[in-house]
């Protein structure tokens, strides 16, 4: 991928130095704790490209929604294939006025 947006839970030297060596950019705010640290040594602090972090809500609303149906919630199906037809329905369920 050319970048990950996650939520400040994500927020840590380690994963961004994991990103930063497969050229991935991080959409990830920064937690006020890393912030303040950035502060007391001088550095600058990272820039977060607001609209990509926007988007990512998009496919947060879309999980939350799918994870209504219970059968998803709690993947009841034991094979992968009968979990992929519920994912299916579910999101024409959605998809569908």
């Amino acid at each position: 991928p050319e970048r990950v947006a996650a939520d400040k839970g994500y927020s840590s030297a380690k994963i961004r130095s994991y990103l930063r060596r497969r050229g991935i950019k991080a959409v990830i705010p920064e937690r006020i704790d890393q912030i303040n640290g950035r502060l007391r040594r001088g550095e600058s602090l990272c820039r977060l490209d607001r609209a990509a972090y926007r988007r990512r809500n998009v496919v947060e609303r879309c999980f939350n929604k799918l994870k209504h149906h219970k059968a998803l919630a709690t993947r009841y199906d034991k094979r992968a294939r009968h979990y992929q037809a519920m994912v299916t329905i579910a999101c024409l369920l959605l998809w569908l006025p």
